[in-house]
């Protein structure tokens, strides 16, 4: 007799992955949590967050939103504003490390920088830099919009119930001399950049793991019945200033993100993990979920990730009576995503 004797068949890979169809592997989530119709979801991260909040909606539950669109303002109009992407108007959150910076300003723990970048009369964020396409008319504009999103941010943690994140790279830039950090590389989407003040940082475990579990420390804080599902980004990165060729660099980096998640999800009763990262890049899908350029992901693939989102979650806590007039949501691979415009400056182009 010995341990794997009586271990269930979703523990063996040949019962549980070759011996099926790619469509047919299950029982790759056992969440922790239950999710209600009416439970109260935020979400924020990297790009591919947006799906999980854009099916939440299309499926009947509570996706959060606590920063809508002006009333009155057309669908097109919102989303290339920026609205209805997450809970709250923040723009991509890439890393752990930008997610305790919006916690401690939404907390009062830290000031945001004073820091506008300027161009052709227009003021961009330095720290939403893509959330207004044209720029803000003034910087004080620019300021009261995100002292909004920070006010907003501040309701998501004080109010939700789950709060969905997904890590998406460790490469970052940090300024050199205040120590705060850009979400993009200063001078990419918008601003100047400016070697003796903006600092690349990639990011290891360490210093990834304590970070996060600082930031959802801090939000429990202040909403102690608040529950976190982690989840990592599948796509790769765009470029890199590793000095390593990008593949290598994005396994590694997506490596690091992963084993932080599961290291959080097994350490802590109130963080979760959910393997949207697996889904579309292990070896059993054969990449068949990306698009033709290997990066973006196909609707497909995003339709079969939230496939086993809400069936993990019938699966353990049984189907709950659905919303009537709710339908599956359409197919849409449109996200809004600022590292991608890094692809236009491969080859050195600007």
């Amino acid at each position: 007799m010995h341990p794997y004797k009586h271990l269930p068949a979703k523990q063996f890979w040949a019962p549980a992955v070759a011996q099926r169809s790619m469509f047919d592997i299950d029982e790759l989530w056992d969440p922790k949590f239950r999710i209600r119709r009416a439970t109260k979801v935020a979400t924020f991260g990297s790009c591919f967050a947006q799906h999980i909040g854009r099916a939440l909606r299309a499926r009947g539950y509570t996706w959060f939103l606590t920063e809508p669109a002006p009333a009155g303002l057309l669908d097109a109009t919102a989303k290339r504003f920026n609205y209805g992407i997450f809970t709250a108007r923040t723009g991509n959150i890439y890393t752990v490390s930008l997610l305790k910076q919006w916690v401690q300003w939404a907390l009062g723990q830290a000031e945001p920088p004073d820091e506008a970048w300027e161009q052709g009369g227009r003021f961009y964020d330095p720290f939403r830099p893509n959330i207004e396409p044209d720029g803000f008319a003034s910087k004080a504009e620019m300021v009261a919009s995100r002292k909004l999103a920070i006010e907003c941010f501040y309701r998501c943690l004080a109010e939700s119930e789950i709060f969905v994140f997904t890590l998406g790279l460790t490469e970052s830039w940090f300024h050199s001399h205040a120590g705060y950090e850009y979400p993009m590389c200063p001078g990419t989407v918008a601003g100047s950049f400016k070697a003796e003040q903006h600092r690349f940082v990639n990011q290891d475990y360490n210093f990834i793991r304590k970070t996060l579990a600082e930031a959802l420390r801090s939000i429990r804080s202040v909403n102690q019945k608040l529950r976190f599902v982690l989840t990592v980004s599948p796509v790769p990165l765009t470029a890199t200033m590793s000095g390593n060729h990008v593949l290598v660099a994005t396994m590694e980096s997506k490596s690091i993100l992963r084993a932080v998640a599961g290291s959080l999800a097994r350490d802590l009763p109130f963080v979760d993990y959910f393997p949207s990262y697996e889904i579309i890049n292990a070896a059993p899908f054969r990449a068949s979920f990306f698009e033709p350029n290997l990066r973006s992901v196909h609707s497909v693939g995003v339709a079969h990730v939230m496939n086993n989102f809400f069936g993990s979650l019938t699966r353990k806590f049984g189907i709950e009576r659905a919303t009537p007039g709710v339908r599956a949501p359409e197919p849409d691979n449109d996200v809004a995503c600022e590292e991608e415009l890094l692809g236009a400056f491969a080859g050195g182009s600007r």
